[in-house]
């Protein structure tokens, strides 16, 4: 059986996914210069197969930081679906500041890569906006969330959760945040105590 070229076969997809999962929690524990060969026997996969999906430190440290900007981006549409749009947002708002402490484990290994010329960081903004745009929109339209509300400002608001709480004994205090930033959505979206 042959595949397209470009699409990966089921065994190298499920490689790959174990190889970015491995590098992240690797990279977010053992710091950016932790053994390659230590991250391909954590992902259950030998160093060969590791270099074959990615041949170069840069290129992984790229590739598991987009894909958990995929994974928390992706989230949005399959909360949404299980989901009505504020509960969706609120679930969204958990994966998020998951996302930002993977980022942020990862920090030394991200700052390497783009010191050597990689740009992982180049569509984050659009990707987290439309993300999170699409959950705002919902609500709005669903009269749960205020219509008036800028994706950006709302991420913006999220990352300042996510780093003053991002001891995990502060997971707590960020679900309280949390909280209190989807009344804040929430503030006027039927019509009632809107700002003029």
């Amino acid at each position: 059986m042959t595949t397209k070229p470009g699409v990966l076969r089921a065994d190298a997809r499920r490689n790959r996914e174990r190889i970015l999962e491995a590098a992240v929690r690797a990279f977010s524990e053992k710091g950016p210069d932790v053994a390659i060969d230590t991250i391909a026997k954590a992902a259950g996969v030998g160093s060969a197969t590791l270099y074959r999906h990615f041949p170069t430190r840069e290129a992984l440290v790229e590739a598991a930081y987009r894909n958990e900007l995929a994974r928390v981006c992706d989230s949005a549409a399959k909360l949404l679906a299980d989901n009505p749009p504020d509960r969706a947002i609120r679930l969204w708002m958990d994966d998020f500041i998951d996302y930002v402490a993977a980022k942020q484990g990862m920090a030394d290994a991200l700052r390497a890569a783009v010191a050597s010329g990689a740009d992982p960081f180049a569509e984050t903004l659009d990707k987290l906006g439309t993300a999170l745009g699409t959950l705002l929109h919902a609500g709005a339209d669903a009269g749960l969330l205020r219509p008036d509300i800028d994706p950006f400002d709302v991420g913006f608001t999220l990352a300042g959760v996510a780093l003053i709480t991002s001891a995990p004994d502060q997971r707590e205090r960020a679900g309280r945040l949390l909280d209190l930033l989807l009344d804040g959505l929430r503030y006027g979206a039927d019509g009632s105590a809107s700002r003029s």
